[in-house]
């Protein structure tokens, strides 16, 4: 049954104080404390309406119980963003911040049926193809290439300057991208994270992409983005670049959240939501499994459509209309109270459910791991900068993302970047970026004046000059 003219995705009963009222996901209210909203929530229903972005609605699912119902039945609940009334009809900004992260793409994320289990076989078996021993080398070797860019100062950004950059160095490498490729291919991906320009950005990683698969097709290499042009499916052009834009979606905003959440609570002696807990005495294994159940990295995603009007527990879910699950809710749904207390693996949602579960749940929590030891036992008296209940949390519907994460340590010489090949160095009002290269001084812009504009090098390409791989 389709939708009445003018409903909203959601109903609940007339009684209910969230009735009618959308709640938006996307302001620094909601960043600062969502398990607040989530409670609220969850006391008067399984699903409630919210706001993406300005004009985007949607419903989304906070008892683990209906979670698992709209995530184990494709039937019902449909992954194809064409399904999606609203955009269809022109009532969703084509520049919205949320569209790159929601619109349809040919890929096993947003297809289902037949279509989704080939294109899932051929991710799958290429991501099977990736040897564990390889991956920690790679990570290991991008980790300490980062630690030289801060190791000197005796402080750093753990978010900005490592955790945010690590995993995307990473698929870069796994990919077997060249220097510009790669350069390119991280700055797009970092601005649509961040909903900087994403029109622009999503055009530059599309353009990068499909360089990236015409160069394999010719010289193909032991990478994925090769396994998958090999891959019996017989993927087209277009399906591959989308099935790299998957994987890097899906692994580098989770990637980074979770080294970072894990690091922020490993240093701070307390969870980040106020329960006293020993943090600096865990092992990282521990860590981790904390965060997926306390902080998951991805808090709210998987956008299901109904095929029909259904029912829910009391709660009509209109068809066409963007249903999301969140993982976070789920999670701390008082149902699981004791499988939460023991951080049951088996129990969270964190790596989701049902046919879209996560297909890269061993590497990607073998990349977190990784990565949190290398830094922890190369700057063993790391410390936070600030307060653990002072940290700031990035506004945005669908993580869990710290802003930043200030530490403060003990400085000691570079090991293995020689100056000539570190990208350029951040100055006081900004975060590193590899994509700007500090104004010249006057002699200086005298001096060469008569010369060609040098391209400025990207963290990928500067990586690169140190280790060739």
């Amino acid at each position: 049954m389709d939708p009445s003219p003018g409903a909203t995705p959601y109903s609940a009963p007339a009684g209910c104080p969230m009735h009618q009222q959308q709640t938006s996901l996307y302001g620094p209210e909601f960043a600062a404390d969502p398990h607040r909203v989530y409670d609220t929530f969850r006391a008067h229903g399984p699903a409630a309406p919210i706001e993406l972005a300005p004009g985007v609605d949607a419903t989304l699912i906070v008892q683990h119980e209906a979670a698992l119902r709209v995530l184990q039945n494709p039937a019902l609940f449909a992954r194809d963003s064409r399904r999606w009334a609203a955009l269809r009809e022109g009532a969703i900004p084509m520049d919205s911040p949320v569209l790159p992260m929601m619109m349809y793409r040919p890929n096993c994320l947003f297809t289902d049926g037949a279509e989704h289990l080939r294109l899932r076989k051929a991710v799958t078996e290429s991501l099977a193809r990736l040897n564990s021993s390889r991956v920690s080398r790679d990570v290991e070797r991008i980790a300490d290439y980062l630690i030289d860019q801060f190791i000197e100062r005796g402080s750093a950004d753990l978010l900005n300057e490592y955790a945010k950059l690590l995993p995307l160095l990473l698929f870069n490498q796994l990919f077997g991208c060249p220097g510009d490729i790669g350069d390119r291919l991280t700055r797009s991906m970092s601005a649509i994270f961040d909903g900087e320009d994403v029109l622009r950005a999503n055009a530059e990683l599309t353009e990068c992409l499909m360089e990236l698969v015409a160069l394999k097709r010719r010289q193909p290499g032991d990478d994925i983005t090769s396994w998958l042009i090999q891959h019996p499916a017989g993927l087209r052009d277009e399906e591959l670049k989308d099935q790299l834009v998957m994987l890097m979606g899906a692994g580098v905003e989770p990637e980074r959240n979770l080294i970072a959440n894990a690091l922020l609570l490993m240093l701070s002696g307390d969870q980040p939501g106020g329960h006293e807990r020993r943090g600096s005495g865990m092992l990282v294994e521990d860590a981790l499994d904390d965060v997926l159940w306390n902080n998951p990295p991805i808090a709210n995603y998987a956008t299901h459509y109904p095929v029909r009007d259904i029912e829910l527990d009391g709660v009509v879910l209109k068809a066409e209309t963007p249903v999301l699950i969140s993982f976070a809710a789920a999670n701390s749904d008082p149902s699981l109270t004791d499988a939460r207390q023991t951080l049951s693996k088996g129990a969270h949602l964190a790596w989701g459910a049902g046919p879209h579960v996560c297909p890269a749940k061993s590497p990607a929590t073998l990349i977190a791991l990784t990565a949190i030891e290398k830094i922890l036992n190369t700057v063993p008296d790391l410390s936070l900068a600030v307060p653990a209940s002072g940290v700031a949390w990035r506004p945005g519907p669908f993580h869990r993302a710290l802003v930043a994460l200030p530490v403060r340590f003990t400085p000691t010489a570079a090991r293995r970047t020689p100056a000539a090949a570190q990208p350029p160095a951040p100055t006081s009002a900004q975060l590193p970026d590899p994509y700007r290269n500090a104004p010249p001084q006057p002699a200086a812009a005298a001096r060469h004046a008569a010369e060609p504009a040098k391209k400025p090098k990207g963290w990928w390409s500067s990586f690169l000059d140190v280790f060739r791989v």
